[in-house]
């Protein structure tokens, strides 16, 4: 199920589905995405990510328009040139004189080639930056995406991420590729042609100025109009990639509890949702473009027949009407054309106000201004928690006033009940949460003050959820230290002992593990994410529950390997499997976040305290 709430292409949003509940931080994003308030934020953000984008552009950008104005004075020329025809050419022809009628001709010649050459040249050189804008813009989201905290990943779902980076992005190029000339031409051509009917005949241009009120209307009812339609088209896309995104992912859940009917019911409901936005949008279009069609045609009447009665009366010329004929369907076409543009121009908008609020948002972890190095020498390590306190809602901690030494080379086991707070002492000292007050330290140097990088090399978590990237084995075991040669990678993999299942793979290390490490077993993967960190060395190894997946001869081949791997660095273990407690060297035992026993696994195995209950249950479950 998708973590958005789905909502109508009138607004109104179903909050939860039947039976499935949804992710009220995304539904309450929704809501303020839709406020006016934050529309016009989002507005104001995407014209400044556009002009962004534009700025190393500049130069070819003048080019395109001295280009674009070179094509719009090829094509005015045409009518112009009908009138000099009708009015200064016919009559010398009579007289047998061709000279200007030749001399028309030429020129109508002259303005078709150099239409051509600009328009040819306009194409090429905005497709260029273009595609250059779209390679900048793709490139900009995919690099945050990367650098936002983990906090906004677990509230942002992986299908509004493949949205943004996929329809947003194509909506763009679309315009880009096909849309944008055209909405810049239609309007150089209504400037421009409306300028020229008023330097022809003004009495004709004041008629068709009687147009212009319903021309006004109608455009401004059709902008406010297809801006709201195409923004809800944007919204109701994204759910549809969402949910099939999220349905995909979870394919197993969904088949192991015969989900595909509730499934395929959702999804019929989030694409029907889509279909009557986009139905919405392109209704807005079949009545915008027949009205202006309208319009047009009875301005030409009516204008024809106060021309040709002005023509009757010698106040004007025959060529000067036919001109102004043809000037004024020109003037009416592109505004036909720029409905059908205006819905590629709106659609695009729509996606870069997305993607705006996208790059808009700061990581919750962020980067210091000023980073100060950890040390280095032997003796590196220590972890401090220093009147911690932190909670994933500001009215409900986790850790309250959390005071913790840990010296360099120390092995200390978390353990407690589901919910005590272990995961989330692992996640402050991996720093993918800061602390609410209260500081974590590494050598005595506060966690926000080390550079990211540094701190990423220093300290290596592995969690239950080992993530295997489409590549070979020894691909994702050098996957933090991308240097390391082949006899690194297979002294890492014997080190954990994961060399033997590896060499019988049928490739070796050069098996392809498949999308998520599918090939594999949950054993072998987290063997893998162990040989992983292994050859990281970090100073600080942070496992998290990193044993819960093996099998009893796989832990076995773990706890022996465990020895290896903690040597000579600081390490943070949560485990519920006492095997692996048992090698500690101090073990915490956690309850709402604080720290209610701390000692030697062996001194509190026999203590009579919660550890020795626990210790006695797990003695128990192996008899």
């Amino acid at each position: 199920m998708t973590g958005d709430a789905v909502r109508r292409p009138g607004g109104a949003g179903l909050a939860r589905w039947r039976g499935v509940a949804t992710d009220p931080d995304a539904d309450r994003s929704h809501a303020e995405d839709t406020a006016p308030e934050a529309v016009a934020r989002l507005r104001a953000r995407s014209r400044v990510l556009l002009r962004d984008l534009l700025r190393p552009h500049r130069r070819r950008l003048g080019l395109a328009v001295a280009l674009l104005l070179g094509q719009n004075a090829a094509a005015m020329a045409g009518p112009y040139l009908v009138m000099l025809g009708i009015d200064r050419a016919i009559a010398p022809l009579r007289a047998g004189e061709p000279g200007p009628l030749m001399a028309v001709a030429a020129g109508f010649a002259a303005a078709t080639a150099v239409e051509y050459v600009a328009r040819r040249g306009f194409l090429t050189l905005s497709a260029r930056i273009g595609q250059a804008v779209l390679l900048d813009l793709r490139q900009r989201v995919y690099a945050h995406f990367l650098r936002l905290s983990v906090a906004f990943h677990e509230r942002y779902t992986s299908g509004r991420m493949v949205s943004r980076l996929t329809s947003d992005l194509d909506s763009i190029g679309e315009l880009v590729g096909g849309g944008i000339d055209g909405v810049v031409l239609a309007v150089l051509s209504i400037l421009s042609i409306a300028g020229i009917l008023l330097w022809l005949d003004l009495p004709l241009a004041a008629v068709t100025l009687l147009a212009f009120p319903f021309l006004i209307w109608l455009s401004r009812w059709f902008a406010r109009a297809s801006a709201d339609a195409w923004r809800r088209t944007r919204e109701t896309v994204a759910l549809v990639i969402v949910h099939f995104v999220e349905s995909m992912r979870g394919i197993r859940a969904v088949q192991a509890f015969r989900r595909e009917p509730r499934n395929q019911e959702i999804f019929g409901t989030v694409s029907d949702d889509y279909r009557r936005a986009s139905r919405d949008a392109f209704r807005l279009i079949a009545t915008y473009s027949p009205g202006i069609k309208v319009i047009g045609n009875v301005t030409v009447a009516v204008v024809l027949c106060y021309g040709g009665w002005r023509v009757l009366g010698g106040s004007t010329g025959i060529g000067v009407l036919a001109a102004f004929l043809l000037y004024l369907r020109r003037f009416f076409e592109p505004m036909q054309e720029l409905s059908h543009f205006y819905n590629s121009l709106q659609s695009a908008t729509a996606a870069l106000e997305k993607l705006a609020g996208v790059l808009d948002e700061r990581p919750s972890v962020a980067e210091p201004a000023r980073p100060v190095p950890l040390p280095t020498g032997p003796g590196r390590g220590a972890v401090a928690f220093r009147a911690v306190t932190f909670g994933y809602r500001p009215d409900a901690p986790i850790i309250a006033g959390l005071d913790l030494a840990v010296p360099a080379g120390q092995t200390v086991a978390l353990v407690g009940a589901t919910g005590a707070g272990k995961s989330t002492v692992a996640k402050l000292l991996a720093r993918f949460h800061d602390p609410v007050s209260g500081a974590v330290t590494l050598d005595g140097v506060d966690l926000r003050e080390v550079a990211d990088a540094e701190l990423r090399r220093a300290v290596v978590l592995v969690t239950q959820e080992t993530h295997l990237f489409g590549g070979t084995v020894a691909e994702n075991i050098r996957f933090g230290r991308p240097g390391a040669d082949d006899a690194a990678v297979e002294a890492a993999a014997r080190a954990i002992g994961a060399h033997d299942f590896i060499a019988a793979l049928p490739d070796g290390y050069a098996t392809e593990v498949r999308r998520r490490g599918g090939r594999l077993s949950a054993g072998q993967r987290q063997l893998v994410a162990f040989a992983r960190a292994f050859l990281a060395d970090p100073t600080v190894l942070i496992l998290d529950e990193a044993t819960s997946s093996l099998d009893v001869p796989t832990e076995r081949l773990v706890q022996h390997a465990l020895g290896t791997v903690l040597a000579d660095r600081t390490a943070l273990v949560i485990a519920h499997r006492l095997s692996t407690v048992e090698t500690a060297d101090r073990v915490l035992v956690l309850d709402a976040g604080r720290i209610v026993e701390d000692g030697p696994p062996a001194r509190l195995a026999v203590a009579g305290g919660r550890y020795a209950a626990l210790h006695r249950q797990w003695r128990d479950s192996l008899v």
